[in-house]
């Protein structure tokens, strides 16, 4: 594919991509990530990982999701770090407390994920008291600003883009075609943005920051009651052909021919919480050539290592 055509002039040479699954789905990309490094002809030459993201389970800084991996901490950042991805932490529990900072779990999985210094570790968060926490104590790390802050304020979303303290923003999904005002952005926050993709949410839910609430308490031991969904789909649960649905969803042809000639590079995929056979389907929409999906599946289930279901 030629890239900087005159009919979509990139700004960015690259999409980059944040995957779901850090200590959730070692075994899918212990399968996946040799094929991306090795057979660059099956994937689009616009896209790269940059990283990936998660939390093992039993975290008291994790949000969004409540932990299920299960990798063991020290083989998750080889992994990556053989790849150079950078492991990303999904530290955004928002109800974060003084006694909660002393956690030997957590602090022990920032020490490790800072610990090379060739691929830098990043953090995922929502809480400024953990934030203010890490950049003393961690300072090789660097920091994400969660979407379960729920930035639905353009306002907001602007002044979390002008913090020095943050690498990437992921604004709320309800955000991604706004591009009366994104549009508006300096080069240095369109930088920094990071779109969520494939919510998979309803966009009229007004419960969404409720919802990481619950998830934050669950994460704290404070409550096992799961926050109540309103979407009128709720029963369906997470279903990628949904989520392409989505008034807010950025599929594969926006990011190519709208987002990167607009100057936006970073793209994060959901799907923590789901199987690894879902996501697959993401990484091969997304990274994979049509052509060469086929290929790449007959690959990955034919590992018998790995259970996809």
């Amino acid at each position: 594919m030629i890239i900087g055509t005159a009919q979509t002039p990139l700004k960015g040479e690259k999409a980059y991509f944040h995957l779901p699954g850090l200590f959730e789905f070692q075994e899918l990309y212990r399968a996946f990530l040799p094929l991306y490094r090795g057979h660059h002809e099956y994937f689009y030459d616009w896209c790269e990982i940059c990283s990936v993201y998660g939390a093992p389970a039993g975290c008291l800084w994790d949000g969004g999701r409540v932990g299920t991996g299960d990798a063991r901490p020290e083989d998750v950042m080889e992994l990556m770090w053989g790849y150079g991805i950078s492991p990303c932490l999904t530290f955004s529990n928002s109800l974060l407390r003084e006694e909660h900072l002393t956690d030997a779990k957590c602090n022990a999985l920032c020490a490790l994920t800072e610990k090379n210094e060739r691929v830098p570790g990043g953090v995922i968060l929502s809480s400024d008291l953990l934030l203010a926490y890490l950049k003393k104590k961690y300072p090789g790390l660097y920091f994400v600003s969660s979407t379960t802050k729920v930035l639905t304020d353009f306002e907001q979303l602007e002044k979390e883009l002008n913090r020095g303290e943050f690498r990437y923003v992921v604004p709320d999904f309800r955000l991604n075609r706004d591009w009366k005002r994104l549009n508006m952005l300096s080069r240095l926050q369109k930088e920094k943005t990071e779109f969520l993709c494939n919510e998979c949410c309803w966009a009229g839910c007004g419960e969404r920051k409720a919802c990481y609430e619950n998830v934050s308490r669950r994460n704290l031991g404070e409550t096992h009651e799961e926050h109540i969904c309103v979407s009128p789909t709720a029963e369906r649960g997470y279903r990628f052909s949904d989520a392409m649905t989505n008034p807010g969803f950025i599929g594969k042809e926006d990011i190519r021919n709208v987002y990167l000639p607009k100057g936006f590079s970073h793209f994060k995929i959901e799907g923590r919480g789901l199987g690894s056979a879902v996501v697959l389907e993401m990484l091969l929409y997304y990274l994979v050539r049509p052509e060469c999906q086929l290929r790449v599946r007959e690959e990955i289930y034919l590992d018998s290592m790995l259970d996809l279901f």
